[in-house]
């Protein structure tokens, strides 16, 4: 098969590669369509931790096309979503179902070949079907069960003021599943115009740009003085894991779903905050809970094939395999303003195809 290989930072090759039949708990799916992550380029360019080369590939979509003796629950030509979480089921977090904290777990993408590449062998365990969702749509379930699971552990209330700091991907969906919560007053925070007229666009009221306005006096403004009352960092900057604690009210809530790439310090100020106003905070890891994948990925697929939730809109940008590179260098280097970025290894054209398949057996 075909494959876009990590050689070292920023260095892909587009080459054949091989590929194994199906042991007899896996199936083989040809993928459809593969997201970029935004830690797969902090990953890959500043501290990548696994074997070279390496195929990349976490958030997936496509058809099973081989299947192993053991696998009876699934069907060839079955549309399915990837989940390339591997917990090991055996340590004390795995036995209590507590699978994002797994001490041993593999990962499709990094410790073992991801779906930047025509075809991904993975565990029939590791597979949900989709229905006739698109494969653009359901190469974003990862993402969006990460998400979910950041707004369901810190359990928003109706009549609860939240501010999200940061608005590119995982920002925006868990701005719609707080909408999907009942909150709706959503405060979205971004350096970026275009993110938040994005924001605004979905329903977000009120938006700040700490660029232009002062971000801690805007929000008294927007609370009567209280700040908010939940506070959610999916940006992975330094500077907005400290704002967090300087909007929030006192015993309000912070989550944090953004990665950490360099050290944080806390001002004075931020860290009373702390415990002068006993607030809870809590990190969000992953995406998964018992039983496995957990209700995070169940409720994904159950809200987006009911039209509950609409993500088609973020995509920005779609490249072919061979072009792997092109794709990582323009997001590296900014080139242009983007929002989801796709990889479709088997072509625009065999999704076309797949597409008039599909409606050719809906009635």
């Amino acid at each position: 098969m075909k494959a876009a290989v990590l050689y070292s930072e920023n260095y892909f090759v587009y080459k054949e590669v091989d590929i194994s039949p199906c042991q007899e708990d896996e199936v083989k799916i040809k993928v459809m369509a593969a997201g970029i992550c935004g830690s797969d380029t902090h990953k890959m360019t500043s501290k990548w931790k696994y074997d070279l080369p390496a195929i990349m590939g976490h958030e997936f979509s496509g058809v099973i096309v081989e299947k192993g003796s053991a696998v009876s629950h699934l069907t060839l030509g079955e549309r399915v979503v990837g989940i390339p979480f591997l917990p090991c089921h055996s340590c004390e977090y795995c036995k209590r179902g507590q699978f994002s904290l797994c001490e041993d777990y593999g990962m499709i993408g990094s410790k073992s070949p991801g779906a930047f590449a025509e075809y991904v062998n993975i565990k029939a365990t590791n597979v949900l079907p989709v229905g006739n969702m698109r494969f653009e749509e359901a190469a974003m379930i990862e993402p969006l069960a990460v998400a979910l699971h950041g707004v369901l552990n810190i359990s928003p209330r109706i009549g609860d003021v939240v501010a999200v700091f940061g608005v590119g991907t995982i920002g925006i969906l868990v701005i719609e599943w707080l909408k999907v919560s009942g909150v709706q007053e959503i405060i979205a925070i971004d350096i970026s115009e275009e993110k938040l007229n994005y924001a605004k666009s979905i329903g977000c009221k009120r938006t700040i740009n700490p660029l232009k306005e002062d971000l801690a006096i805007k929000i008294k403004e927007y609370t009567n003085g209280l700040g908010v009352d939940i506070a959610l960092e999916c940006a992975g900057s330094k500077i907005t894991q400290e704002q967090c604690l300087l909007v929030i009210r006192k015993q309000g809530k912070v989550g944090y779903l953004g990665i950490a790439y360099s050290d944080v310090l806390l001002s004075e100020q931020a860290f009373e905050n702390i415990f002068r106003r006993e607030l809870t905070l809590k990190g969000f890891w992953n995406s998964y809970s018992a039983p496995f994948p957990g209700e995070e990925w169940t409720k994904s697929i159950e809200f987006l094939l009911q039209k509950r939730i609409q993500i088609q809109d973020l995509i920005s940008h779609r490249f072919n395999l061979e072009e792997t590179q092109k794709a990582f260098n323009m997001i590296i280097n900014r080139e242009e303003p983007f929002n989801k970025v796709l990889i479709l290894p088997n072509g625009q054209e065999a999704i076309d195809q797949e597409e008039t398949t599909k409606h050719c057996f809906v009635k």
